[in-house]
């Protein structure tokens, strides 16, 4: 995984927000894989779901760095430099237990 990022420092010990993606359990869809943003703690789903939430959400407030979060998978992603992140020592403990929808 890649370190060339410049947004590292916005890498925040967080507390997820939901037990799901937090637009999808508010409008009863259903959701593929979850992100968790590391600035907020806001939870979106993937991009392969029809929500892609997690994308919204990064459009919406610019917070550049997600991680992998159902189960936690020890990477992030950041948009805006489109590297993988290795986030195996901060990866964020679970806060569940998480619905499955697919």
């Amino acid at each position: 995984m890649s370190s060339a990022c410049a947004h590292t420092q916005t890498i925040a010990v967080v507390v997820p927000k939901t037990k799901g993606c937090e637009e999808c359990l508010k409008i009863g869809q259903t959701w593929f894989h979850l992100r968790l943003c590391r600035a907020c703690g806001h939870v979106g789903c993937c991009d392969q779901s029809i929500g892609k939430h997690a994308t919204a959400h990064f459009q919406a407030t610019r917070h550049p760095i997600i991680e992998g979060y159902d189960p936690p998978e020890g990477w992030g992603w950041c948009y805006i430099d489109e590297v993988f992140l290795d986030l195996s020592e901060t990866a964020t403990t679970q806060v569940g237990p998480i619905p499955r929808y697919y």
